[in-house]
């Protein structure tokens, strides 16, 4: 079922967004992230250009058979016919025509420049294109959208030119007419002003912004208060130079903020959800950072804050994270303060008492003012806060390790570097000696701590080392300053973050991986003993 006509939701992922520098979509990538979409429920999908490379050509040929979409219509993109051509005989718009797509969006010159420069055609010849263009394809049975491209350039340029553009697209039957920011230097209220003049003129419109002047989402918002009824945007914002709106903050905002719906019921609970599941498609590193559904857009560290929280959580945020799918963080830091602790132990399923708290509040200061930092790894300072408390399951104790580098001459004369590390260990009532190799000393002792353990601890064989990062805390000594090792760990199901810090690096890699496997076993309800012996 597609949601009313009266407000579109339009996403230009797959076209558009894919434009983004280091952005790179085949087509199963496309098909799956136009499936997350109509998951969250916008109203048109716009997949590509059809005609213009073989991958959109594919796009479009599988859609027709593997995309069922629920709520979204699949939309094709492409220009107005040729100067001097025939609509009907234009090859990109037969394109167009046979693409199966419902809607047809086209972008057309709406700044006098573009087309007496770019185009090199002249004011009428522009006008009849798209005048050609758009009937055609209506009396073909397709809905026409027609993007204005640099609108706001050339309604600066030639105000009565512009608007001639829009009022011709309308009367040959284009459904709406999207004003597009194509440079993104409009500023939100002289955007608002011009939309609002745009609007007087009895045409639908609809907006497309960049985000060159950091004002994308502003910009789509203050279109649609000035009269805009139909929206466009992407996933996460991507999109060439600076990106586009990000779609999904104006969606975010039009629904919480201006209480106007434009989402199925229910469908915005999903965001968070969906933006992360397109990042992973997309293979681009989420921002933590971003509006509404980025980790740290809830996340709380100062202690003043926290206490706040603590006291109502709507003192120093805008709304219920669980609106958009998204939580609130409490990061434990040398700025936390009992309040942090108390509500982070809290969801860790712990009470620590007032004085249990008091002292985790000065360890955590005292061992970040050496380097450690628990933000960054939340298991850590679990099993600190768990040691504070008595609670703290010790499933292996160590004896030693040793970890030797050997380069190796090969029999055609190139070198090797093989890393070996021994480890002792006591573990139920056991004293275990294993050796592992690898292709790093930190690769090594992993294998050998694994190796050691796993006959006593099978579910060790799950854990995998997914992240490793070293970051040197104190840059006064050079190479013998202090340094800090991250790791993160999975068990194919949840991952973790561990930390250590040491002068040594291999050192401070030991006290991480302990760390890390001791949190793995504890989710993985192992009971340990008081010292692992």
């Amino acid at each position: 079922m597609h949601p009313p006509d009266a407000f579109h939701v339009y996403d230009t992922t797959l076209r558009d967004g894919s434009q983004g520098e280091g952005m790179s979509l085949s087509v199963n990538d496309k098909l799956a992230i136009a499936r997350h979409l109509d998951d969250l429920g916008v109203g048109f999908i716009e997949g590509g250009w059809p005609g213009a490379n073989p991958k959109d050509a594919e796009f479009f040929r599988r859609a027709q058979s593997e995309l069922r979409l629920q709520t979204a219509q699949l939309a094709a993109f492409g220009s107005t016919r040729r100067a001097g051509a025939v609509a009907a005989d234009d090859p990109q718009v037969a394109h167009l025509r046979e693409s199966g797509a419902g809607i047809v969006t086209l972008v057309a010159k709406s700044d006098v420049r573009h087309v007496e420069r770019a185009l090199r055609t002249t004011r009428e010849e522009n006008l009849a294109m798209i005048r050609d263009t758009v009937a055609h394809l209506t009396a073909e049975g397709q809905r026409v959208f027609l993007d204005a491209e640099h609108f706001f350039d050339g309604y600066h340029a030639d105000p009565a030119y512009a608007l001639e553009v829009l009022d011709v697209a309308a009367a040959a039957g284009a459904d709406v007419v999207i004003l597009c920011d194509t440079n993104g230097g409009m500023l939100p209220h002289r955007l608002a002003d011009v939309v609002h003049e745009v609007v007087a003129t009895g045409v639908r419109v609809g907006i497309h912004a960049h985000n060159d002047t950091a004002c994308a989402v502003a910009n789509s918002l203050a279109a649609v208060d000035a009269g805009a009824t139909h929206v466009q945007g992407t996933a996460n914002g991507y999109g060439e130079r600076c990106g586009n709106a990000d779609l999904f903050s104006v969606v975010a905002a039009l629904e919480d903020k201006v209480g106007r719906r434009v989402l199925p019921e229910g469908r915005l609970a999903e965001l968070g959800r969906v933006a992360h599941a397109v990042a992973e498609v997309a293979n681009m590193t989420p921002d933590p950072r971003q509006p509404w559904v980025g980790a740290s857009a809830f996340a709380h560290k100062a202690g003043l804050h926290v206490s706040a929280i603590k006291a109502d959580p709507d003192l120093y945020q805008h709304t219920d994270p669980a609106v958009v799918g998204n939580d609130m963080r409490l990061l434990v830091s040398e700025l936390a303060g009992r309040a942090t602790i108390e509500l982070k132990g809290r969801a860790l399923g712990l009470e620590p008492d007032r004085e249990t708290v008091g002292r985790v509040v000065e360890r955590v200061k005292n061992l970040e003012s050496v380097g450690y930092s628990f933000e960054a790894a939340e298991a850590s300072f679990e099993l600190l806060l768990r040691e504070e408390m008595g609670e703290r399951p010790h499933f292996f104790d160590l004896e030693s390790w040793r970890v030797i580098v050997e380069q190796r001459a090969g029999d055609d004369g190139a070198a090797s570097v093989v890393s070996e590390a021994t480890v002792k260990l006591h573990a139920k009532g056991e004293r275990i000696v294993a050796t592992g190799e690898g292709n790093g000393p930190v690769n090594a002792l992993d294998n050998a701590l694994r190796l050691g353990l796993e006959k006593l601890y099978p579910g060790l064989a799950a854990l995998e080392l997914v992240d490793y990062k070293v970051r040197i805390v104190s840059g006064a000594h050079g190479t013998s300053a202090v340094t800090r090792v991250l790791v993160e760990t999975s068990d194919g199901t949840t991952e973790w973050d561990t930390v250590g810090v040491h002068e040594n690096v291999i050192a401070a890699s030991w006290q991480a991986l302990e760390e890390a496997y001791t949190t793995g076993l504890l989710r993985e309800g192992q009971q340990g003993d008081d010292r692992g012996r």
